[in-house]
């Protein structure tokens, strides 16, 4: 076991919402974060898009402190991309109150942040007879229906943090065998009923 590294997150307000909540801006941050570095060319061919668009996004990106330059890759003229965080916080209490422009900002960063989560679920589900019958075995896709106040829902939700945080204190570092990075959806909101 490798002694854990502490991910800094950071926590989104009006003005690194106006510099993220774009969908080609949040898949760029979520690939340099899941693959490490890369150029606008190589994140361009990845996720169907321009070298243009993709370069201008990373610049924007750059602008509101998401992305840096990544020190020691790239020769010449190829400039290489790196996360500058591992995690965004994004607090609604930050935006209550906000004008229409950031609200519907957020409204923005919360679809794509949805979206996503369903993309990824939806490659799981695609590519799974691919992986090792470990981790099928090992995947999880369940839904529970309780009732809860506000006050316990974020007790619930503080107690799950904790936990999958306690897990990134066990990683293995990466030439354990059969270790693989994973995602976990967490998602707990009200539901109408009858």
């Amino acid at each position: 076991m490798q002694e854990h590294e502490e991910r800094k997150h950071r926590r989104l307000d009006a003005r690194s919402l106006r510099g993220l909540a774009h969908p080609l801006r949040m898949q760029l941050l979520e690939a340099l974060r899941h693959n490490g570095p890369a150029t606008a060319s190589q994140l361009a061919s990845r996720l169907g898009e321009s070298s243009g668009a993709t370069s201008y996004h990373l610049r924007q990106l750059a602008a509101h402190g998401f992305v840096e330059d990544a020190p020691g890759h790239g020769k010449g003229r190829e400039r290489w991309w790196q996360a500058v965080d591992q995690g965004i916080i994004f607090d609604t209490e930050e935006f209550e109150g906000a004008g229409p422009e950031v609200r519907g900002l957020a409204e923005v960063f919360l679809h794509e942040v949805a979206s996503n989560h369903a993309r990824e679920l939806s490659t799981w589900l695609g590519t799974r007879d691919n992986w090792a019958e470990p981790w099928s075995r090992s995947s999880d896709m369940s839904d529970m229906t309780m009732r809860l106040t506000p006050e316990l829902a974020r007790e619930l939700i503080g107690r799950m943090h904790d936990l999958i945080d306690d897990y990134r204190n066990r990683v293995p570092d990466k030439d354990t065998p059969d270790s693989e990075q994973v995602r976990i959806h967490t998602h707990l909101f009200p539901i109408e009923t009858d």
